[in-house]
């Protein structure tokens, strides 16, 4: 039986225990919580998986098929689940072990239906914190229905915390110059998606940019007065130049009384006891406005100065800070300046990702996270197999160096192209790693993530859609990089694996289309974007080719004359506009659709 996470100890028997239809779900009254929504969640599960309707019931009864208990001598977040041929019996440590077995139970009823084989579970995580960081500033605003269905799925793999990433994409008072043209969150979706995360055992961390990666913030005639680097606020957009400039000038005291303002804010808003300043990638920190202080104290004394009185300030407001880590892991001895209990977020995303900054910081003695990533960023479809090797390399080093927590991240680098569905492989690595001490090979995995995800009878999904990340050659950051005139186009040999690579993508849209009716009913939506995705990544080959045909003279590749590629991409991208404002805000879309204007106008153009 697929189970995932997998729990740490388990026993099976012979026989079972079958569900009846007048049947009882009774929580036990010494439990001393509030049992009825997870006693209505079960019941839930129980009809949406098996189609009986068990009643409910508190206190003792002859007649229960499934007891739910809370001891509170337990271990927190543990459960332990007993079956024998009289009954179900799920006792917890506290509420969340509670929501945990239950969705043990929700996997098996998944697989056996109303016959449930007699067993014994017990489980707990490996880490107390098992998160996702959600980018939605840099492209993607996600409707508030689908953070709530984000946060449902979140739950269903025992993860407990979720953070969406803020740089101007939240509707701050008196900063209506940053937000005037975007589709902001607001307070009110806030306060509700926090009581939502709330009720399902989810901590909604607030993390808003507070240092560096303040773009639209630090170019308005507002408040430019506050950047490093004030000359390049004018400059014309462009999506690495966004992440690579825009610092806060500490040499200017108006600097921390503005973010402390917006952290006071927006903390308002939340229920958790944590913030996340981020204070990541501050690149323009002493060659600006600082430098003559940098010059005098050094850089990273005027970067842990300004994150030391940040972090001070929530330490008053009764909040636990926590950062990114890149900066000051360049010199950890200065982490024991940060107010006591500051968590250091150590992140690293690639595949061979060595864990040096883990180490670190764990040897400096301070609390940290380890954080890694779906790597989904600038891909169509994200890197599947690149993800598996970073969160399984980064939990391990988190077991070895006693990181309180796991942060699995999802960023939108160059837009946020990628459909946010097509980081669920990725964060189910995440929740994975994180709760157990197995580490399931990449095969077996992905097999049991199709069948309990994706409810793919033939278990290939993930290994057809994983395939399509090592195919395309030009990709969505080559195109950028061009437009933007940071690189030169690919010339004769780097394009002359196209065609196969585009024969590749058409092979996996095939295998797609044919593995519709292994797939439940209910997750079959799942596959149109992917479909779409495919033919974005094609028509990508073709106008890289096309782009090498003009630059350089050299053969075509493929049969399509320029117009008519044009044609077919603003064609396909009026589809991908449809797709995105299904579970997206409009948010940056406009700039997406930038991109793909100038190829076609570059592609009609005459020479």
């Amino acid at each position: 039986m697929y189970l995932l996470p997998r729990p740490q100890q388990e026993e099976w028997y012979e026989g079972y225990y079958a569900l009846r239809y007048d049947g009882y779900i009774v929580l036990e009254e010494t439990s001393g919580v509030d049992g009825y929504p997870y006693m209505k969640q079960l019941q839930e599960v129980v009809a949406q998986e098996t189609g009986l309707c068990l009643k409910l019931r508190q206190g003792s009864s002859k007649k229960a098929d499934i007891t739910l208990r809370v001891d509170a001598s337990a271990q927190a977040q543990a459960y332990t689940l007993t079956v024998n041929q009289k009954g179900i019996w799920l006792s917890a440590g506290d509420s969340a072990g509670l929501l945990y077995g239950i969705q043990t139970l929700r996997q098996i009823f998944r697989q056996k239906g109303a016959c449930i084989p007699c067993l014994k579970i017990s489980d707990y995580p490996c880490f107390p914190v098992r998160g996702l960081f959600y980018d939605v500033t840099r492209g993607r605003i996600p409707t508030l229905e689908y953070l709530k269905k984000l946060a449902d799925r979140m739950v269903c793999y025992k993860m407990n915390q979720l953070q969406l990433y803020i740089e101007h994409s939240f509707l701050f008072e008196n900063l209506s110059e940053v937000w005037r043209d975007d589709t902001p969150l607001t307070a009110e979706d806030i306060l509700e998606f926090d009581r939502y995360c709330k009720a399902r055992n989810i901590e909604l961390v607030p993390a808003i940019a507070s240092f560096g990666h303040l773009y639209k913030v630090l170019r308005t005639k507002s408040f430019r007065r506050l950047c490093e680097r004030p000359e390049l606020a004018d400059a014309p957009f462009g999506f690495v130049d966004r992440m690579n400039h825009h610092t806060l000038d500490v040499s200017n005291a108006e600097s921390l009384c503005f973010v402390k303002g917006l952290i006071k804010e927006y903390m308002a808003l939340f229920s958790s006891d944590k913030f996340n300043i981020c204070a990541d990638e501050t690149f323009d920190l002493g060659k600006g406005r600082s430098h003559a202080l940098a010059k005098e104290k050094g850089v990273h004394r005027l970067y842990v100065d300004f994150v030391k009185e940040l972090c001070s300030f929530l330490k008053e407001q009764n909040r636990q800070p926590m950062f990114w880590g890149d900066i000051i892991s360049e010199c950890p001895e200065l982490l024991k300046e940060l107010p006591e209990g500051t968590i250091c977020l150590s992140w690293g995303y690639g595949a061979d990702e060595s864990g040096e900054a883990v180490r670190k910081v764990a040897a400096a003695g301070a609390v940290q996270y380890c954080c890694p990533g779906v790597s989904g960023w600038n891909q169509f479809v994200n890197q599947i197999d690149v993800s598996y090797q970073n969160i399984k390399r980064m939990c391990q080093y988190g077991r070895e160096c006693g990181a309180a927590g796991i942060l699995n991240t999802d960023w939108g680098d160059c837009g946020h192209i990628n459909h946010p569905d097509f980081g669920i492989t990725g964060m189910i690595y995440g929740a994975v790693f994180s709760w157990g001490s197995e580490m399931p090979a990449y095969e077996e995995l992905n097999r049991q993530i199709s069948f309990l995800a994706f409810r793919d009878r033939s278990e290939k999904f993930v290994s057809i859609i994983e395939k399509l990340s090592r195919t395309w050659i030009y990709q969505w950051y080559d195109a950028v990089d061009f437009m933007e005139k940071r690189s030169e186009a690919k010339d004769s040999t780097q394009c002359a694996g196209l065609p196969e690579a585009v024969k590749g993508m058409e092979a996996c849209a095939k295998e797609l289309c044919g593995l519709l009716p292994e797939l439940d009913s209910a997750v079959k939506a799942c596959v149109p974007p992917y479909l779409m995705a495919i033919d974005g990544m094609i028509l990508l080959q073709k106008v890289g080719a096309f782009v090498s045909v003009r630059e350089y003279g050299t053969a075509p590749l493929f049969s399509e004359n320029a117009a008519d590629l044009a044609a077919e991409l603003e064609e396909w991208f009026y589809e991908y506009k449809e797709e995105w404002r299904r579970v997206s805000r409009e948010s940056e879309l406009y700039r997406i659709e930038s991109v793909i204007c100038w190829y076609a106008d570059y592609l009609r153009r005459e020479f």
